[in-house]
């Protein structure tokens, strides 16, 4: 048993070996635990609109036996303040120092997604939103998505390369790829972070200016040609992403659909499979060919959330007994 109080990062989940093995055996039998989240209750908090992190959470809960609360803050509740020492004469009628512990009393574990706002880096790096659910709740938190790491993603991410890999120690490349809009960095700061902590060969590759934070790039190689990058890849893990370094911080610096994951860089590869969060823009990202490929594995990804999301709360209901 592991005993998991928190889960915000790769580091919170303890031996990856472990963690992908004990995904596999839930996989085997979802509903093997159902006694365990029995009178138990996840109160789900969303700052931010969602869809496979609602139904894969909330659906990894129920195969617990769990009671499981929904709260969309910014629909139907109200506004919250998340910053001290703020005069309250806005739209924003609650702060969230007293929500918190409201919210903790009718329930058991609390999951939290918030993103990135650009409004401040600092603020945003600091994760000041989740870490005080975790100072103030009482409770368990884990993290659905935060505004520079979703672990829950990375997590299946890794059991999906786990299930897919032909090798012991696989090529896995991260590209950035064009999008309309400016992306907070948590995707590839987190999938980056977990990559790196697993033995496989890792490269991340991406036009200048869009450097990561040093600390997620870690030991990955950092390569700007994208198509020397993609050869002999066995996964590519494509996402966009916005500036990390000032001045520029959240801004779009380019949308280059030369660098949109097309067939012609695929073929580069070592017949590679295709992976990527979801949503994703359909010819900016990825190519309609490559997505629609039988290397495109999107969808299996977006179905190992259930799994990682249920080894999660799985340790954490066992630390609760």
């Amino acid at each position: 048993m592991y005993n998991m109080k928190k889960f915000t990062c790769v580091e919170d989940i303890g031996n990856l070996h472990a963690a992908v093995a004990e995904a596999m055996e839930i996989k085997r039998d979802r509903f093997a635990f159902s006694d365990l989240g029995r009178n138990r209750t996840l109160l789900m908090i969303f700052f931010n609109s969602s869809l496979r992190t609602r139904l894969s959470t909330q659906k990894a809960a129920m195969n617990l036996g769990m009671n499981v609360m929904v709260l969309d803050v910014n629909q139907g509740a109200w506004k919250l303040e998340t910053e001290r020492g703020v005069v309250m004469d806005g739209d924003k009628a609650e702060h969230l120092l007293e929500a918190i512990p409201v919210m903790a009393s009718y329930c058991d574990i609390i999951g939290v997604r918030s993103f990135a706002q650009f409004r401040d880096k600092a603020e945003d790096y600091e994760e000041r939103v989740i870490e005080q659910f975790i100072r103030y709740s009482g409770r368990p938190v884990f993290s659905m998505e935060a505004a520079t790491r979703p672990p829950l993603q990375s997590f299946a991410d890794l059991i999906t390369i786990e299930e897919y890999k032909t090798k012991d120690r696989p090529k896995v490349v991260m590209t950035w790829a064009p999008h309309p809009k400016a992306l907070p960095q948590a995707v590839p700061n987190s999938f980056a972070e977990w990559m790196n902590a697993t033995d496989y060969e890792f490269v991340i590759t991406h036009p200048e200016g869009y450097e990561l934070d040093p600390k997620f790039v870690g030991r990955a190689k950092v390569e700007y040609d994208q198509r020397k990058a993609f050869e002999g890849a066995d996964f590519i893990y494509a996402k966009n992403w916005s500036a990390y370094a000032d001045p520029n911080y959240g801004k779009v610096l380019s949308t280059n659909r030369d660098w949109t994951v097309d067939a012609e860089k695929m073929a580069l590869t070592n017949n590679a499979y295709f992976m990527h969060c979801l949503p994703v823009r359909r010819n900016m990202i990825v190519t309609d060919e490559v997505i629609e490929s039988p290397q495109s594995i999107v969808i299996p990804e977006a179905m190992n959330r259930e799994i990682s999301a249920q080894v999660v709360l799985k340790r954490i209901l066992e630390n609760l007994k």
